[in-house]
């Protein structure tokens, strides 16, 4: 079933405990398309656009809190929640922000931080240095080529986040077709999403998360490396880690089967 409730498009499908779904930057929910049949036996699935992307409307002002306060709105009580990348900084925002509707966060290709920070004096607490993000340049580059070609370089993204996977070109014809029926993000959309990933940084925050958390990483993840997981893993109150060998950023696509029993053995879902 599809439905746009507060300007979200949400594709609601499936049986069992409620499980949501929060893409990543310049994508939109046709990403998880190929692990939706397999999941959807275990749980009612609720897969969103976020605002300014695929079929959801823009939001004004857009910032960390404004995205999880507009999903928030529309989520199921008490769901577990999956976020990948941005979606994952997101699923972390809502869960500190709103934490009576979340059960559970896994969190995939996730950090609390992106990008490499220098020696900071003006903030005490975490003066620290943070090397396990990458440059910000990266991001501008990704944006710029966005920009120009957005079809050609999400095909691109994807295909790259495939490799690995024994039905590579399969997957990827699929995605491509996927997001080609959803309308294209605004270049303005575009950066402002950007901004929130350069500037996020819930270093300080998430020693405060009481939920169980589940991370799922690529030991090859050039995006957000897998040493962000093991800070994590070590400042999370309650956390499991799951590292895929051989998975670059995207895990659920390159190793689906993987991707699907970790989801599973986690949420322990009535089989």
């Amino acid at each position: 079933m599809n439905m746009t409730a507060n300007n979200i498009h949400i594709e609601t499908m499936g049986a069992g405990p409620n499980l949501l779904f929060i893409h990543g930057w310049g994508m939109n929910g046709a990403v998880w398309q190929p692990i939706v049949k397999r999941l959807s036996k275990f749980f009612t699935l609720h897969i969103i656009d976020l605002p300014g992307m695929g079929m959801s409307r823009p939001i004004e002002p857009v910032h960390l809190h404004s995205l999880a306060e507009k999903v928030a709105e529309i989520m199921p009580a008490n769901a577990d929640v999956v976020g990948w990348s941005l979606g994952g900084q997101i699923a972390l925002r809502i869960a500190l922000d709103y934490p009576d509707l979340v059960r559970r966060l896994v969190l995939v290709g996730s950090t609390p931080c992106f990008v490499n920070k220098s020696f900071d004096k003006e903030n005490i607490e975490y003066k620290k240095t943070w090397d396990a993000g990458i440059e910000p340049e990266v991001f501008g580059n990704f944006a710029d080529n966005v920009n120009e070609d957005y079809h050609k370089t999400m095909t691109q993204f994807l295909t790259l986040q495939c490799m690995g996977a024994s039905d590579a070109r399969a997957t990827v014809k699929l995605l491509r077709q996927k997001f080609s029926e959803r309308p294209t993000p605004t270049a303005q959309t575009l950066y402002r999403m950007l901004d929130i990933l350069l500037e996020t940084d819930l270093r300080a925050e998430i020693q405060y998360l009481r939920k169980p958390i589940l991370l799922v990483h690529g030991d090859r993840d050039s995006l957000a490396p897998v040493q962000a997981a093991h800070w994590m893993a070590q400042h999370l109150p309650v956390c499991y880690l799951r590292v895929i060998a051989g998975a670059s950023h995207a895990p659920f696509l390159s190793h689906q089967a993987q991707f699907v029993d970790a989801l599973v053995q986690f949420l322990e879902p009535q089989i």
